[in-house]
This record gives C-alpha cells, sequence and structure tokens, in this order.
C-alpha cells in the first residue's frame, strides 16, 4: 500500500510577507498540521543563482518528504510550461508521465511562489495517469518541481525554470462580487472516445481562487483568500483522481486528465475550499465508436 504524503496547510498570515517584500516563505509543512517552516530571509527573483536555487529547493524538499530520498530523472515525469510566461497568472503545465502505469501520484511545486506546494494528484483506477494539465500562478522567476511518486513508493523529480513576475497577485480585472457569481458551476468535456484508448477529460470549476494577496479595485483592501483546496473525481465506483491545491491554482481551475477506457457509470465531481464551500456535479461520459 502507498502511504499518502503530506497534503498542503498555509496559514495565511504569510501573506504579509509576500504584500510588504520583506522575507521569502519556503514550503507550509512536512506533515498533516505541522508548522510553517520559513525560508531564507532574502528576496528571491531573477537574481538568485543555481547554488541559491538549490539551496531553497533542498528545505522544501525536506519539508514536505522529510528525508525521503528524490532522484532526478528525465523519463518517468516531464514539465512542458512556457519559457516566459505571457500572463504570470495564467500559466499553463503540461505534466507528462510517459511510465504511467507506475506512477500513483505526482506533486506540483512552484520553488518561489508564497505558498510553493501547488498540489498534489494522486490517480485512482479509474485514470489514465499519462498526462495532466492545468493553469497555474507564478508570483516570480522560479524553478518548477514535479515529482512524482511510483506505486512502490519511490520518488523521482524534474525541473523546469519559468520567467514570471506578479502572477499571485495579479487582480482579476473585476469585482470580488462579480468574481464569485457562479461559483461552483462545472463543465466537463471529452475529446472523442476510441475503442481500447484513454479517453481526454477537461473539467472547467468557476471559482475565483482568491490568493489572499489580491487587492480590491474599489475598496483598495485586500481580498481574503477563497480557493478550492480539494477536487475527487469518480466514475461509477472507481477513483478517477483526487487533487490537493492552494492558492497557486489560477482562478476558474481548468484540469485536463485521462480516463481508463472501458469505464462504466457518471462521473462525478466533487469540489470544496477553504471556506467550507462544497459543489457536486455528475456527467455523462462518452461511449468509444466503432
Amino acid at each position: 500500500m502507498i502511504r499518502a504524503l503530506a497534503k498542503p496547510v498555509l496559514n495565511r498570515a504569510v501573506f504579509l510577507r509576500s504584500i510588504l517584500a520583506a522575507v521569502t516563505l519556503a514550503v507550509p509543512l512536512a506533515t498533516a498540521g505541522a508548522a510553517l517552516v520559513p525560508g531564507p530571509a532574502h528576496s528571491a527573483g531573477a537574481s538568485d543563482d543555481e547554488a541559491e536555487r538549490l539551496a531553497r529547493w533542498k528545505e522544501i524538499q525536506k519539508s514536505i518528504f522529510g528525508d525521503k530520498t528524490i532522484t532526478a530523472t528525465d523519463s518517468l515525469v516531464k514539465v512542458d510550461a512556457p519559457v516566459r510566461a505571457l500572463d504570470a497568472s495564467l500559466v499553463p503545465i503540461t505534466l507528462t508521465m510517459p511510465e504511467k502505469d507506475r506512477v500513483a501520484a505526482v506533486h506540483l511545486i512552484i520553488d518561489d511562489n508564497p505558498s510553493p506546494y501547488a498540489a498534489h494528484i494522486a490517480f485512482g483506477p479509474g485514470a489514465d495517469a499519462g498526462e495532466i494539465k492545468l493553469r497555474v500562478r507564478v508570483n516570480n522567476y522560479t524553478n518548477i518541481h514535479a515529482v512524482v511518486e511510483t506505486r512502490d513508493g519511490q520518488l523521482f523529480e524534474t525541473t523546469k525554470f519559468v520567467k514570471a513576475s506578479g502572477g499571485c497577485s495579479a487582480p482579476m480585472g473585476m469585482s470580488d462580487e462579480e468574481a464569485m457569481k457562479g461559483m461552483g458551476d462545472m463543465k466537463l468535456k471529452f475529446a472523442e472516445a476510441q475503442p481500447g484508448q484513454p479517453v481526454e477529460a477537461t473539467l472547467m470549476i468557476r471559482h475565483p481562487n482568491f490568493s489572499g494577496m489580491q487587492m480590491n479595485q474599489i475598496t483598495r483592501d485586500y481580498t481574503p483568500a477563497r480557493y478550492i483546496n480539494k477536487i475527487a473525481i469518480t466514475r461509477g465506483d472507481k477513483t478517477v483522481l483526487t487533487l490537493d491545491g492552494d492558492i497557486s491554482i489560477s482562478s476558474n481551475p481548468v484540469i485536463n486528465f485521462g480516463l481508463q477506457p472501458g469505464g462504466q457509470g457518471p462521473i462525478k465531481v466533487v469540489a470544496s475550499d477553504n471556506q467550507n464551500g462544497r459543489w457536486e456535479h455528475s456527467f455523462t461520459a462518452p461511449s468509444a465508436t466503432n
């Protein structure tokens, strides 16, 4: 049995650091309920050299994974992201797992974000773990790490450097009230199903995913953090995937994932946020065509 690793927990007081640009935080926790672990007391960014980035990653790595060994890989997981983001609040990330049958989960970590542990995605028997896509906020020039957990409990990581700035504090361009309209509405779209082939699905959830660092353009106050922290997807009696997230996931999340062929039953999506919001929707999956 695979032992689940810690999920993200974030003390919102850390946003004072980001707003005042005083210090850099490392990752939130090592075990559930653990205290925040402060990062190096300097401003991260484009001026950091490789040694500084490596030191920060080692601190984050220990905070999340403890003393577990993480091996570099160029085959078990790949990260596709723009070298320079067009929009730091909507950075597309593709995680590809070529040896998908070995993969139990993947961890996405954005080293220089205020809350680096962006997402933990665990794959169930109803998932095709070959690829997953999502959009994230990137707050600074940073390394993005993808850490794969294999079914026998080993950890492997790869890295991608992305140039972006201000994604976590970028305003949404509308009032908070307008951003929250229809919160929890969902759509699920499918690519054409082919016999014996995985089905690509795209989940869209309406939710502002307020980071706590965005300023209300009318009141000039900071909008309190409200973000989706868990998504659970099932098909019939089988788990497809669960995603535990934090403020690094972009507003109105869009997630592309794969379904195992031949699944039965409706697809149910349950999403919850850190303010006790909960939304549940069911969808009919397409049938393969001959």
